[in-house]
């Protein structure tokens, strides 16, 4: 069976795939989504800064045009 990213295993056919669907179901298997703490911490900072700093950089016309772009494709009229 080929590896995916974080090591899990994958089946390498359809077929396979159906079977290890149906192990799952009835319950021979467990079902493993991989764990959610095993995210980049780093990774995770780092996008956090990066909003915040091009928020800071951003002049207000575009802040304005990003945000009726936001509002014409959620429905809301712009103010």
């Amino acid at each position: 069976m080929p590896t995916g990213p974080k090591g899990e295993r994958h089946p390498a056919d359809v077929i396979g795939n159906a079977v290890k669907v149906m192990c799952i179901l009835a319950g021979e298997e467990p079902e493993d989504y991989g764990d959610a703490s095993a995210k980049n911490q780093a990774a995770a900072d780092l996008g956090r800064k990066g909003g915040k700093k091009r928020a800071e950089r951003m002049v207000p016309e575009r802040s304005g045009e990003i945000a009726q772009k936001a509002a014409a494709t959620t429905g809301h009229a712009a103010m």
